[in-house]
């Protein structure tokens, strides 16, 4: 991984190049809207300090520190890393409205935001598929060009 800010310097591969760097589970769920399987998922139950990053792209998402378990099989967030992280849209894929959440940069499909979270934490259940993330663990921030985000694990 470079050094470079992935939000200004990232140029989104073609699909094809996309076929081949992710596997079919990422490129399903970030491409097509998919949905992985509940208790599935790399990440569902990760603990340790570090940041979730964009599988595509490297865009910092969220942080192992707003990260619980939700009980959903999914990896729950009580918020994004910084509120520019996400772009919400409607969703009704499955006959009612949900809001989808995805990364702005990569326009990757993350997942859902439902309003069923933590109430002392603002109300909020980031429910995010592994799929769409990569972790990048706190001791390995610096090195991977996400210094700023060190002192979340002071």
């Amino acid at each position: 991984m470079t050094t470079t800010d992935p939000r200004t310097a990232f140029v989104k591969p073609s699909d094809a190049e996309l076929r081949d760097t992710l596997s079919p589970i990422q490129y399903q769920v970030t491409q097509h809207e998919g949905t992985e399987r509940a208790f599935t998922g790399e990440y569902w139950d990760q603990t340790g300090d570090g940041i979730y990053v964009d599988i595509v792209s490297g865009e910092p998402l969220f942080s192992s520190q707003d990260k619980y378990d939700a009980g959903c099989g999914w990896p729950s967030f009580t918020r994004p890393i910084e509120k520019k992280s996400l772009t919400e849209n409607t969703d009704y894929k499955i006959g009612y409205a949900r809001t989808e959440v995805r990364s702005p940069v990569a326009d990757s499909h993350l997942g859902h935001v439902f309003p069923d979270g933590p109430r002392d934490q603002g109300g909020l259940r980031y429910c995010i598929n592994s799929a769409s993330l990569r972790f990048v663990p706190a001791a390995q921030l610096e090195a991977e060009g996400f210094g700023e985000y060190v002192g979340l694990f002071g």
